[in-house]
């Protein structure tokens, strides 16, 4: 299935009026008409090739025809937490997030406070950018409704289903949790210095080094059986703080996870365990894009952006999300 376009194809698909996601080069974006799309900036895609990166071709989804209608809808800090009130009676919501933008942190800490959120399916991810080079490093998204990208604000695309179809959001996570050490943190964040280790205070920043942490391998929470993974970005020695890419929440019990020795081969073991083919929509996590060197190789059948973050209703790292549509019962 073809999914990678050049400007001109994706061009004719927004003015036939088809519903359309979109990843791509913000230069591929900013020349596409207007029409019922949203989009978001990424260079990294798992396509019909196999892992690749491109900045001359972008990404699409066409949402299926039982989709009867749809809006564009944006959102700040102050106002993120209505997203919930606008979801339709019987809908589904796509979401991108421009990365490390205030909306970005703020929807991460605060997401699970918000009325409502679980009543409908929720999913998405955070637009990006290219890692190496001279390239721009300021991660868009874009409401091709109305013509306009932004660097500050999370673009919600809220669809309505016929009554017989309903939305299912899941997630593929392969890292489980561990043997090793319990881990808790007094406080959310994306930074963190002191935490409790085994229930004895430590400096997180310290620990990493003193153990000698593999930091590709992310922190795993277990929510009621769900993994929820926290992925380290970088250590700061000099202030004895780490970065990560999405928040710790305080008194949440984490432990680093056990390895993946062949990610591919271990995503279509799982995969074909599922049953799951051709999602509507899917999208992974860059980290296991670099870290499982997934350049040129599969995942499977599954296609999709390779990214900052995925949501499925909050903020998640190095786990893959994605949506199906199914029959009601009558």
């Amino acid at each position: 299935m073809k999914t990678l376009f050049n400007v001109d194809e994706v061009a004719q698909m927004i003015r036939s009026g088809r519903r359309l996601l979109l990843a791509g080069n913000d230069l591929l974006l900013s020349q596409l008409p207007r029409g019922a799309w949203i989009g978001g900036t990424i260079p990294y895609f798992m396509s019909e090739w196999g892992g690749i990166e491109t900045n001359q071709l972008i990404q699409v989804v066409e949402l299926p025809d039982f989709v009867i209608s749809s809006k564009a809808i944006c959102y700040d800090t102050s106002d993120l937490k209505n997203i919930p009130q606008d979801y339709e009676e019987n809908g589904a919501s796509f979401i991108i997030i421009p990365a490390f933008s205030e909306v970005h942190k703020a929807f991460a800490k605060e997401c699970v406070n918000f009325p409502g959120l679980f009543d409908r399916p929720l999913l998405g991810w955070v637009s990006g950018f290219h890692l190496l080079g001279e390239t721009p490093k300021q991660a868009k998204v874009y409401d091709g409704f109305s013509g306009t990208s932004y660097s500050d604000r999370a673009i919600v695309l809220h669809l309505a289903l016929r009554s017989n179809k309903f939305g299912k959001v899941n997630i593929l996570n392969l890292f489980k949790q561990g043997e090793g050490d319990s881990i808790r943190f007094k406080s959310t964040g994306f930074e963190v210095g002191e935490c409790s280790i085994n229930g004895q205070p430590r400096n997180f920043c310290d620990y990493l080094k003193e153990k000698n942490i593999d930091t590709q391998l992310p922190m795993v929470a277990n929510y009621s059986g769900a993994m929820i993974n926290v992925s380290i970005m970088a250590l700061n020695e000099e202030a004895k703080t780490v970065q990560l890419y999405a928040p710790v929440f305080s008194d949440v019990e984490y432990k680093f996870a056990d390895p993946v020795n062949n990610y591919e081969a271990e995503f279509e073991k799982v995969l074909k365990e599922m049953g799951l083919q051709n999602p509507t929509f899917s999208c992974n996590c860059i980290l296991n894009f670099l870290y499982a060197n997934l350049k040129g190789k599969k995942t499977g059948d599954i296609v999709g952006p390779m990214t900052f973050g995925e949501i499925a209703y909050m903020l998640l790292n190095q786990t893959m999300v994605y949506v199906t549509f199914e029959d009601r019962a009558a």
